[in-house]
């Protein structure tokens, strides 16, 4: 890589040493991106508690969102989401502080941009984006970033899904597609890493993520702000080849190639460093590899656990009290269906149609116990059901639900008889098919 600003005006030396300040922060404080370039050794260093599973800047953005923004922003570390409000104010302290710091510094260091600041940085920036776009990219590859829809999603409405569901499922439902996804991202990230191949990986990178960006724009995909900068940090990184990309590209013109700043003096030095980043190209691919795989295996996977009773099994009988409970759309003690899919969860179908959510133990003694998962402190099950399963697809419950005794009679329903799992894939077809 390269940079034109080295040597430059002084609005061009203001904002390259901006850039280094605030995407050299925003990628360093965002532990997940420098922890892709440590490989196998990222998925236990995470478990171990240490400052990395810590909210270090709240000590800052605290009191900021307090007394600019009148709210307490702190970082939630139960959630996966991106667009937090703590990470809101710390983007913008950072952009507070690279503009102060890049104008003192340009104030106090007039000197042209030695060639080694832009090198060594857009370097930092490869790697960066390089660890992001291969994670991303086997976390579809190996597909467990959008897993399938689960047996409770197949009964849910579609107008009762939100934008990020709707999004995640349509990807899951197709498992060749959400693979070539992530075969697009992973090959950007490992071009990246190859002083060669570095330009052409930016430009695959400026794509996929523009995608994804738009995509959380547009689904309420709480990861926007990683998507944003992302997208800037590969534009960073092509700005210098962009007269000469669209002399290519817009007006068809030669182009003389761009000499790229040296990381060192010496060429045998630069040489040992180019193979370095391409063995921690490899490194990163295989620690991310291993890491979706484990997870595949551990919740995706045909491998993965599953319930002692898994499927959809329709209420046929449902006597309470010793009295037969009608299948009524206004019974509210009634079920319409149980669903068993992940080994320590179920899922329960009011008459209504709505799907609750709860907790499933099955004791050494045989019985099932099921707890609601709303409340995480009380665990104490609203139902004992003792499971007997005469035929495969025949499930007899009995035992006390909610201090009652009930008896239930439930049948199997297959699952590929929903049309999502069973319509396949056709070469010929004469007419859409659209259901």
């Amino acid at each position: 890589m390269t940079t034109a600003v080295a040597g430059g005006s002084a609005r061009a030396q203001f904002a390259l040493r901006f850039c280094v300040l605030y995407l050299g922060s925003f990628c360093l404080l965002l532990t997940y991106i420098p922890f892709a370039l440590l490989g196998i050794l990222g998925r236990w260093i995470r478990e171990y508690p240490g400052p990395w599973n810590m909210p270090i800047t709240d000590p800052v953005t605290g009191p900021v969102s307090r007394a600019v923004f009148g709210v307490d922003a702190v970082l939630r570390q139960d959630s996966g989401a991106g667009d937090q409000a703590a990470v809101w104010v710390l983007v913008f302290c950072l952009l507070v502080v690279a503009v102060v710091g890049a104008a003192v510094w340009t104030i106090l260091d007039r000197r042209p941009s030695s060639p080694r600041l832009p090198a060594w940085f857009t370097l930092f920036l490869r790697l960066c984006l390089g660890g992001q776009m291969v994670g991303f990219g086997f976390a579809k590859l190996i597909p467990t970033q959008m897993p399938a829809p689960t047996l409770a999603q197949l009964l849910q409405p579609y107008g009762d899904l939100s934008p990020a569901s709707v999004l995640w499922l349509q990807v899951g439902s197709s498992y060749p597609y959400e693979m070539a996804l992530g075969a697009v991202e992973v090959v950007a990230g490992l071009l990246l890493f190859v002083s060669r191949t570095a330009v052409l990986g930016a430009v695959v990178s400026a794509m996929s993520t523009a995608q994804i960006l738009l995509l959380n724009l547009t689904f309420d995909i709480p990861e926007k702000l990683l998507a944003a900068h992302l997208l800037l940090i590969s534009l960073f990184l092509l700005a210098p080849y962009l007269p000469r990309l669209t002399n290519v590209f817009v007006r068809r013109r030669a182009c003389e190639p761009l000499t790229a700043p040296s990381l060192f003096t010496d060429a045998r030095k630069n040489r040992l460093a180019t193979r370095v980043v391409a063995a921690l190209g490899l490194w990163v691919a295989l620690g991310s590899g291993y890491d979706r795989w484990v997870v595949w295996q551990e919740q995706s996977g045909a491998a993965s656990p599953k319930s002692e009773l898994y499927g959809i099994w329709e209420v046929r009988d449902f006597t309470v009290d010793g009295q037969p409970i009608p299948p009524l759309t206004t019974e509210e003690n009634r079920w319409l269906r149980l669903v068993f899919d992940d080994p320590e969860q179920a899922t329960y179908q009011r008459m209504n149609g709505e799907l609750v959510p709860a907790r499933a133990r099955f004791r050494p003694d045989g019985q099932l116990e099921l707890s609601a998962t709303t409340d995480m402190a009380d665990h104490r099950p609203f139902a004992t059901l003792t499971p007997d399963r005469p035929t495969p697809d025949r499930l007899l419950l009995r035992g006390i639900l909610h201090d009652r005794p009930v008896r239930i009679v439930l049948q199997h329903k297959d699952p590929d008889t929903f049309t999502l799992r069973s319509r396949g894939f056709h070469w010929v077809q004469d007419y859409p098919y659209f259901r």
